[in-house]
């Protein structure tokens, strides 16, 4: 047994050199991997839980320093973690210093196997997975914030603490660690969404919510927006609050106008008495904005409610062609004969639209 770390340190020595035997090095770690296995039956206890430890960081410092064969030794090292494992469930050994070698192995090799919570459960116990966890939120938790619009800055530290808290997220399944990993990345739009869906998933809507608006705050309708704004219709119908999914959209709409958000405030009421007074606000907005974007709105708005048309809608189309007449005069005519040519089976609104001076 006391052989196998010196094995393990002649077969790595080296093992980076272009002149490396290595297929007859690899065969030697393998067989101390195997040797290792067989222990389990022949002699568990501490000392091989202290050999498979020995074994486990030579394997995981070799992965980190070769580039050739990286691969070989990240699996090597997965064999031999699985067999730590294994030793530990039988010979449990103190779960507070077991915490902190699978944490230390982590942190001080990011390259090292994942390490699966689940197999330490028995040797862990309570009082070890406490300790894992309350040091790696400590470790954890000062971590900067990447802000909206920032580079993640993933160094080898962050990396590993990062996988670390995910595993422990996971295998806890608690809902404020996973929060808390992914808080620290607001980066885009799709972060906030994140944070917002995990929060809506688990019963939490007001946070969600919260959430919602700081992701529409920070990414000024482009993005993640449309799926930011479902998000809070959604919520906000469901907890019966027509009014406040009506007000997302609205705000939305003023705030960067898209045709999509102007469809979304349409199914929403439109069947309702609040709708004329609605649409003539954004309508009225966009004519204010005046700007390229606003025109454009404006013209894909005027397009779709061509295609249900009343005598109400009729009166407000005339309007609103008349108003975009005035904001791009010089374009005007070949986007009429854009609106003729869509719409040349319709002898009813080419004679209305001829009527009317158009």
């Amino acid at each position: 047994m006391e052989s196998l770390p010196a094995t393990v340190a002649s077969a790595l020595a080296g093992a980076d050199s272009e002149t490396t035997d290595w297929p007859a090095r690899r065969r030697r770690l393998t067989a101390v991997s195997v040797e290792l296995q067989a222990l389990l039956l022949t002699h568990p206890g501490p000392g091989l839980v202290a050999l498979a430890e020995d074994v486990v960081t030579q394997l995981a410092a070799g992965a980190a320093t070769t580039r050739r064969h990286r691969v070989d030794l990240a699996e090597l090292a997965h064999q031999v973690l699985a067999t730590h494992a294994r030793a530990c469930a039988t010979a449990r050994p103190d779960p507070v210093r077991l915490a902190d070698w699978l944490l230390d192995l982590q942190l001080q090799h990011p390259d090292a196997p994942d390490v699966g919570l689940a197999a330490y459960a028995a040797a862990l116990d309570d009082e070890g997975l406490a300790h894992y966890r309350d040091r790696a939120v400590a470790l954890f938790t000062p971590l900067p914030v990447i802000g909206f619009g920032e580079t993640g800055r993933y160094d080898r530290a962050r990396w590993a603490l990062l996988r670390v808290m995910e595993e422990l997220a996971e295998y806890t399944e608690d809902v404020d660690l996973q929060l808390l990993v992914l808080t620290k990345d607001l980066s885009s739009g799709w972060h906030y969404l994140q944070v917002a869906t995990v929060l809506r998933d688990n019963g939490r809507s007001g946070e969600a919510l919260e959430w919602v608006h700081r992701g529409l705050d920070a990414v000024g309708g482009r993005g993640a927006a449309l799926r930011l704004i479902d998000l809070a219709v959604e919520e906000h119908l469901r907890r019966g609050e027509p009014q406040q999914a009506v007000r997302v959209c609205r705000e939305a709409f003023l705030a960067r106008p898209s045709l999509d958000v102007y469809l979304k405030i349409r199914a929403l009421v439109v069947h309702t008495d609040d709708w004329p007074p609605l649409r003539a606000a954004l309508v009225e907005h966009l004519v204010r904005d005046g700007g390229h974007l606003a025109v454009e709105v404006y013209r894909r708005i005027v397009e779709v409610e061509l295609t249900r048309r009343g005598a109400e809608e009729q009166e407000l189309l005339v309007g609103w062609l008349h108003q975009l007449r005035g904001l791009q005069p010089d374009a005007f005519a070949d986007y009429l004969d854009h609106i003729r040519t869509r719409h040349v089976a319709d002898r009813a609104l080419l004679d209305e639209l001829t009527r009317r001076g158009f």
